[in-house]
């Protein structure tokens, strides 16, 4: 699939692979890594579902199911960066191209029904 979405959330995936990696060898910190690593990558998950969706609904369904799981690593990523366990504000700034993407594509499909 050629979709910047797909991609994008791909890569995002496996940024949040490494910093979750790195935080938790160097910090020790798994309980919010843990749930960053969770809903970061299912993100990506969640889009891909979404191009083989059984009609427009259902598209729009895992969309949305997408943008909560990325508001979801967004504040797990503020969390990590206000309590200095992560200092790299690059990774927030992905989430939330991912999630203006998805909101923008979200809408898209509504005003297409």
């Amino acid at each position: 699939m050629d979709s910047p979405l797909i991609q994008k959330s791909k890569e995002f995936a496996l940024e949040i692979m490494q910093v979750c990696k790195i935080i938790k060898k160097d910090k020790k910190e798994s309980v919010i890594t843990n749930q960053l690593l969770r809903s970061g990558t299912s993100i990506g998950a969640n889009i891909r579902e979404a191009f083989y969706a059984h009609g427009r609904a259902d598209f729009i369904s895992k969309l949305h199911i997408a943008l909560k799981e990325c508001a979801e690593s967004e504040y797990w990523i503020e969390l990590l960066l206000e309590s200095g366990n992560y200092e790299n504000e690059l990774l927030l700034n992905k989430c939330k191209e991912i999630k203006r993407i998805l909101i923008s594509s979200i809408n898209t499909a509504k005003n297409n029904l």
